[in-house]
């Protein structure tokens, strides 16, 4: 097999588990930061640790920002794939945040991620993490256009040579084509901000049980957090499974 073809079978296979390599790569990344939380016991903490979490939460909001803004201005079945019928594009997206960067979704899971591996606080391990992810998206991304590039020909080759892959630029920015939509990011993007919350919940409770060397649960920012962006998602999953309420044509 050509490596081309190669590339583009990685890619497709790749993309149907998408969402495990950072889920495979989590408990190292847990493990470290809680070996390297053991070796600190009994020693002060710096000024920085006590932000240092925060920070982590504002890049991966920043991806979920991300990931919100293009849902919300894209149409149903739009430069999209899914598992279940393969790749899925009725028309080409060009225009909002797709005339700044051609893989907008997956430079929010990439920041989102990152946030997330930054919690081990440990340059290695997110070194490591930030390189196995881009071997793995950057296989889905070419798998993905090469299904575009076939489907739209002329359309895709002139868009994508102005267009970036992954960093963007806003020297050719288009206002979106169609308005934002709340409803489809609640179908879509609520199990998003959930997660963010639920990761960094667990490396924080790790961190007081070594250091307090008990499973008492402290009633602390991380814990609050938790629990109303989880109410938050199981309330909008009832009524995305219960109701039309955020049904909405052509979206």
């Amino acid at each position: 097999m050509a490596l081309q073809e190669e590339f583009e079978a990685q890619g497709n296979f790749l993309f149907r588990y998408r969402s495990k390599l950072p889920l495979l790569l989590l408990p190292v990344g847990l493990g470290i930061y809680m070996y390297q939380e053991y070796l600190k016991i009994n020693q002060p903490e710096w000024a920085i640790e006590e932000v240092y979490p925060f920070l982590c939460l504002v890049v991966a909001l920043t991806g979920l920002a991300v990931r919100v803004y293009t849902v919300g201005h894209t149409p149903k079945n739009t430069s999209g794939r899914n598992t279940s019928a393969g790749q899925i594009a009725d028309q080409l997206n060009t225009t909002g945040i797709y005339s700044m960067v051609r893989h907008p979704l997956y430079l929010g899971n990439a920041l989102m991620w990152l946030g997330i591996a930054m919690l081990s606080e440990n340059p290695w391990f997110i070194t490591v993490f930030t390189l196995a992810y881009w071997i793995y998206y950057e296989r889905i991304m070419f798998a993905e256009e090469q299904f575009l590039r076939r489907k739209f020909g002329k359309t895709y080759l002139d868009w994508a040579s102005v267009t970036p892959a992954f960093i963007p630029s806003f020297r050719n920015y288009r206002a979106p084509s169609v308005s934002f939509s709340i409803k489809k990011v609640l179908k879509k993007e609520k199990n998003g901000l959930f997660a963010i919350f639920l990761l960094i919940f667990l490396f924080q409770y790790a961190e007081d049980v070594i250091h307090s060397g008990s499973f008492s649960l402290e009633w602390d920012f991380w814990t609050i957090a938790l629990l109303g962006t989880g109410s938050f998602y199981f309330i909008f999953k009832l009524i995305k499974k219960h109701s039309g309420l955020l049904d909405e044509a052509g979206r």
